[in-house]
């Protein structure tokens, strides 16, 4: 069976995709620095598409995820 890749992560998955702490990642989040999170029911989340972004320097485009 193949594996699913995640569209979105919780805080702590984020921060460790990162290598960082998670009240640092949201430090980060807060003051803008780190794409903001998706509201999905009552979970926070952040999509790996745009923290992938991050890491490689690339820009996402809005249109290229849609939830």
């Amino acid at each position: 069976m193949a594996k699913l890749e995640r569209l979105a992560v919780k805080a702590k998955e984020a921060a460790r995709m990162l290598s960082l702490s998670v009240q640092d990642f949201l430090f980060l989040v807060e003051q803008g620095a780190l794409p903001p999170p998706i509201r999905l029911g009552k979970h926070t989340l952040w999509v790996v598409a745009e923290i992938e972004a991050v890491l490689t320097g690339s820009k996402i485009e809005p249109e290229a995820f849609v939830v």
